[in-house]
């Protein structure tokens, strides 16, 4: 099925906060936060130190006050640098009309560049495919770790915990139909409850051991690295597991907004964080044996089952958050052109952004126990965990330098001088990952290679297909034209002929006049348009006009957060004259089958994968959430 989307149009403000936030307290709305912007970046203590000590060369024999220090130091100021100064305090500014994430910026900077579009849509492109990447990896190896925890309580544990972690994953993935609403309430206060208890465990250790807290001191990190040579810069890669997370404060914006995202990293996330890998350090500092697992061994005995199950609950709520983050991220691709339509059902009737597409839940589901399965262990996962996370930093780095220049209108210079130290950090971490490539990083790089040339084949076949179509149609003044000195005969009623050009006459309407030979009373050309925006205000939803006395034409608007309703938007141009009657309206849609031309555009493989892609997109009928027994459809062959 496919009905032909118009290209996204540059027509939106940016730097508003989501008017829907003063609805809800500021209390609720930072508890909100905590729960779910916070899950991934929260539970990294389990364990990032772990195996940034153990590339520092670090054994269970012996640990060099050198290292513990260094490996401190340089996690600390990963958290001041990368987490709060880039997102908390710099790109959380940096928002589409209250909504944050790689192709929310995007739209952004593509609305004010003309020349380099192109380079900001592939830029776009390749930080949404690496978040998928992240999206597998985050749930495999943040339940794995928290499971593994069982086996410090009871060896016997151990030969289950792969087992064991796959049930918890299926489960997880099983019960998203059912949405998020019913559970997020426990997601802040269980979060809350995770971060008192990580740094409540990590002080008496730094009690014992307060020399710790000179880890602060940035010159043990700068000392570390220049010190260390190849064994630093790999130790760096591990260190980057600390902040991984840290681009969920900006995707996740527009559900909680800046002031209660900001608050609680800078009141309870972030000293938690530090408390803990300052505890982390102090214990290795005492014990190097403790190398085996330092965050489960700083708890006594009797608080180690505990733990492990509030581990355990905090992973999975790190998933949900990603695994949201993939839906919400999936409709944003669809509605600016770089997806087909998939099937997106709403899970709550008071929170639209609540939504759950079973395609993608059922592909993250296999992709996630495939990993477990074939890794076996978080140490293993963590090697293939930094270059998806370090790629999109990168990405969103490179586009905020156009929003500061362009959207903030800051000078090229000063805009430079801004991005410039987060860029170099960002391509630095990235580096580091990229020598984790045969250990498991070829991970996420294979699965970002395989959504990016997804994304990129369904956008070059559908403006080839697009441009292919215009040719073929007949110009709608033209038609109209004719219709009124020559009119067919009429039949009670309005027909509504979708297409995504409001100039040329839909392809429903012309075979509809040559086989049944007759029109309606009246007849509406609709073209659907997608904005660089996240919503559109519903006073700027419908754009009507009238081409003659039997034929109009309307576009609806909708931002790339919104799901498309058409009979909801018709029903809102009733203030500007239009008599909309669902009951009394049929929806012409066209169903093109395509097929494979002898010479075309694209490579064969590709051509073969769009019309693929085509024929699994879902039918245009439930997308645009249209009556089903009021549609039309006419099916056509194209070739490609």
């Amino acid at each position: 099925m496919s009905t032909e989307a118009a290209d996204p149009a540059a027509n939106a403000s940016a730097g508003k906060e989501d008017l829907g936030h003063s609805t809800v307290s500021f209390t609720t709305l930072m508890l909100g936060s905590i729960g779910v912007v916070y899950g991934d970046i929260g539970t990294s203590p389990i364990y990032a130190f772990r195996e940034a000590i153990t590339a520092a060369g670090g054994t269970a024999a012996h640990i060099a006050p050198v290292a513990v220090f260094g490996v401190l130091s340089l996690i600390l100021w990963a958290l001041i640098l990368v987490v709060t100064l880039k997102y908390v305090v710099i790109f959380l500014r940096a928002d589409n009309n209250g909504e944050g994430g790689t192709l929310a910026l995007m739209a952004l900077a593509q609305r004010v560049t003309t020349a380099g579009t192109g380079k900001v849509v592939l830029l776009g492109i390749i930080g949404g495919a690496l978040f998928y990447g992240d999206a597998v990896i985050t749930p495999a190896v943040s339940v794995l770790s928290a499971v593994e925890g069982m086996a410090i309580v009871t060896s016997t544990f151990e030969p289950y915990t792969v087992p064991f972690t796959a049930l918890i994953l299926i489960a997880l993935f099983a019960v998203q139909s059912r949405g998020t609403a019913r559970v997020a309430s426990f997601f802040g206060p269980m979060m809350c409850l995770w971060f008192a208890a990580i740094a409540i465990g990590a002080i008496p250790p730094i009690i014992a051991h307060p020399q710790v807290l000179a880890a602060f001191n940035p010159v043990y990190a700068v000392t570390f690295m220049l010190q260390h040579g190849i064994i630093g810069f790999i130790t760096l890669g591990a260190v980057f597991l600390a902040v991984t997370g840290a681009e969920a404060l900006y995707a996740d914006l527009g559900h909680f907004g800046k002031r209660p995202i900001r608050t609680a990293w800078l009141v309870l996330v972030l000293p938690a964080l530090a408390i803990n890998y300052l505890g982390q350090g102090a214990l290795l500092l005492a014990d190097s044996k403790a190398i085996e697992n330092p965050f489960f061994l700083m708890f006594p005995a009797w608080a180690l089952l505990p733990m492990v199950v509030l581990a355990t609950i905090a992973t999975v709520i790190a998933s949900q958050a990603v695994i949201t983050g993939a839906y919400s991220l999936t409709r944003q691709a669809i509605q600016l052109g770089l997806l087909p339509r998939f099937e997106i059902r709403h899970t709550s009737e008071a929170h639209s952004g609540q939504i759950y597409i079973p395609r993608v839940n059922i592909l993250l589901l296999v992709a996630v126990v495939l990993l477990v399965f074939l890794f076996r262990s978080s140490s293993a996962l963590a090697s293939a965990y930094g270059i998806a996370v370090t790629g999109t930093m990168v990405v969103t780095a490179m586009m905020g330098f156009v929003v500061v220049w362009k959207v903030w209108r800051w000078s090229a210079v000063a805009a430079a001088v801004l991005i410039a130290p987060f860029l170099f950090l960002d391509l630095t971490f990235l580096a580091a990952n990229l020598l984790k490539v045969f250990e498991g990083g070829w991970v996420p790089l294979a699965l970002g290679a395989l959504v990016m040339t997804v994304m990129l084949t369904w956008r070059r076949g559908s403006r080839l297909l697009f441009a292919k179509s215009r040719k073929l149609e007949f110009p709608l003044s033209d038609l109209v034209a004719m219709m009124e000195k020559r009119p067919p005969q009429r039949v009670p009623g309005t027909a509504v002929f979708l297409t995504s050009d409001p100039s040329s006459a839909p392809t429903a309407l012309m075979h509809s006049l040559k086989h049944y030979k007759v029109l309606h009373e009246k007849n509406v050309i609709l073209t659907i348009q997608v904005m660089p925006s996240p919503r559109v205000d519903p006073a700027d939803r419908v754009q009507l006009e009238n081409i003659s006395p039997t034929f109009s034409r309307v576009q609806l608007r909708f931002g790339f957060m919104e799901s498309p309703n058409v009979p909801k938007g018709l029903a809102i141009a009733r203030k500007l004259g239009w008599q909309f009657d669902i009951m009394a309206t049929s929806f012409f849609l066209s169903r093109r089958t395509l097929r494979p031309a002898a010479k075309s555009e694209m490579p064969r493989w590709q051509d073969r994968l769009f019309i693929m892609l085509s024929g699994s997109a879902n039918d245009a009928t439930d997308y645009f959430q249209i009556p089903t027994g009021r549609v039309v459809e006419v099916g056509t062959q194209v070739t490609i």
